[in-house]
């Protein structure tokens, strides 16, 4: 039998990774979306990345000057929370808007909590949650492809806006599944084109800056639940092209390759990650099928985010050695 030293995540170093690598990580698994979204919005695309990154970095700057604190601006999360901020926006944002989230979320949400590693959520996340509530008709001001060339280089943002895959009569089942993967329809700037969004999957994967557990596990709990209410009424083969439609759909993979994966706000263990994940699977599919609005993503992030320290108490790893006795419990 096989002897092996099982341990956990936190606090054992087992390589020389730094903050920084691991946020430079993500910024490069960022860039494909970005790269994508100028392609298929325009310019101001770049635009709204640029005035989101340099707002959360300036705030945060600010705001740790102005409290006496050690300037955490080098390890680049500043940078990762603004990248992931403005791509959870539509193009058409104002960028007054968009720095009065950066705000939310650096300031708000990260430092008044204590900075990175103790806030309690993801604060691009909130920040995303704040906006649609506080600004419903600018967060849903989603801007056709094929217009956005014509309009946004003008800043005639207002004339090019129309219904998400999620939000069309008739559902997701009317757009090509290439449009879809592609990203040749309506929706926030980051989530639109599946392919730019698994290259940058691939490359977290690639350098061991996350595992596959949580993304897996929230798109296949989806797709599990989402085929098991379809598919008596529409057979198996259909259920399963909804169910790959309603998947590219949306900011479900955005949210579970970004920001369902942060550090701080998901478990520490495998066990762990997998309740996560089907948690978030299961609070997606219970609003996008019997909610009031056609996303869920944010909010099943979020409200998931919130049980994380109770997954972690629940989902821990027994330590080496540990033995149970019927008077107590105690390491052998």
């Amino acid at each position: 039998m096989e002897n092996r030293l099982k341990v956990t995540a936190s606090p054992h170093i087992q390589d020389n990774s730094s903050t920084r690598k691991l946020m430079l990580n993500v910024i490069i698994a960022l860039l494909p979306c970005v790269v994508a979204s100028t392609i298929i919005f325009g310019a101001r695309t770049l635009l709204v990345c640029g005035v989101t990154v340099a707002a959360s970095v300036l705030f945060e700057y600010l705001y740790c000057h102005l409290m006496k604190k050690p300037n955490p601006v080098g390890d680049l999360s500043a940078v990762v929370t603004g990248l992931i901020l403005a791509l959870n926006m539509p193009v058409s944002m104002p960028l007054w808007i968009a720095i009065v989230g950066a705000f939310i979320a650096i300031v708000i949400t990260k430092q008044l909590f204590g900075g990175l590693g103790m806030n309690f959520a993801n604060p691009a996340l909130v920040a995303r949650i704040v906006l649609f509530t506080g600004f419903a008709s600018r967060m849903t001001a989603w801007v056709y492809p094929a217009k956005a060339t014509r309009t946004l280089t003008m800043m005639g943002v207002d004339a090019a806006t129309g219904a998400t895959p999620l939000q069309v009569e008739g559902g997701v089942g009317k757009y090509p599944l290439m449009d879809l993967f592609m990203g040749v329809h309506g929706g926030v700037m980051g989530e639109t084109c599946a392919l730019a969004i698994l290259i940058g999957l691939a490359w977290l994967l690639i350098t061991r800056t996350i595992t596959a557990t949580i993304p897996v596990a929230y798109v296949g709990s989806y797709a599990l639940f989402s085929f098991l209410l379809n598919v008596g009424e529409l057979g198996a083969a259909d259920a399963g092209m909804l169910v790959l439609h309603e998947v590219l759909a949306g900011g479900l993979l955005f949210g579970a390759v970004f920001m369902a994966t942060d550090y701080v706000t998901s478990p520490f263990t495998f066990v762990g990650k997998i309740v996560f994940g089907i948690g978030l699977g299961l609070v997606t599919f219970g609003i996008r099928a019997f909610g009031s609005m056609p996303e869920g993503v944010s909010y099943a992030i979020l409200f998931m985010n919130l049980l994380v320290p109770y997954i972690n108490d629940l989902a821990h790893q027994v330590p080496l050695g540990y033995k149970k006795h019927k008077k107590g419990a105690k390491a052998a």
